[in-house]
């Protein structure tokens, strides 16, 4: 079974309860790694300046603490593999579903279950609807 890294336990620790309990389930069938929790200032301008997120410090729901988002990938991480990345956002918005846990992904903004319509893709991006 899969399980995750010290590294990712530690950002893990750094999100919302909701968003603890969703992963947890989710790395007991998929392995993967949570990139990014909480993010400070520094981290949100160079997330900004680096195109990863279209809002600065503190506008991004990274940005209160704990987070009420986070960027979490399939492991072992290929970011060319962009099939595997809405398969993996497919299967962690089915978790969320059978949890009650109101999540948006960054590959269906809208939550609509039309890819085709996004104009910013955070494939790894998952943020919890109901919070600020």
């Amino acid at each position: 079974m899969p399980k995750f890294s010290n590294a990712s336990l530690a950002k893990l620790a750094t999100i919302h309860p909701d968003l603890q309990k969703l992963f947890l389930e989710v790395v007991k069938v998929v392995d993967c790694i949570i990139v990014c929790g909480y993010r400070d200032k520094e981290e949100q301008d160079k997330a900004y300046a680096m195109g990863r997120s279209l809002v600065r410090f503190p506008n991004s729901k990274h940005n209160i603490n704990p987070s009420n988002a986070v960027d979490v990938v399939p492991y072992p991480i290929d970011w060319l593999d962009i099939r595997r990345f809405y398969y993996f956002g497919g299967f962690v918005v089915a978790t969320a579903l059978k949890l009650d846990i109101s999540i948006r992904w960054g590959g269906d903004w809208n939550g609509d279950f039309q890819v085709k319509d996004q104009n910013f893709n955070d494939l790894p991006h998952f943020e919890l609807r109901w919070k600020n």
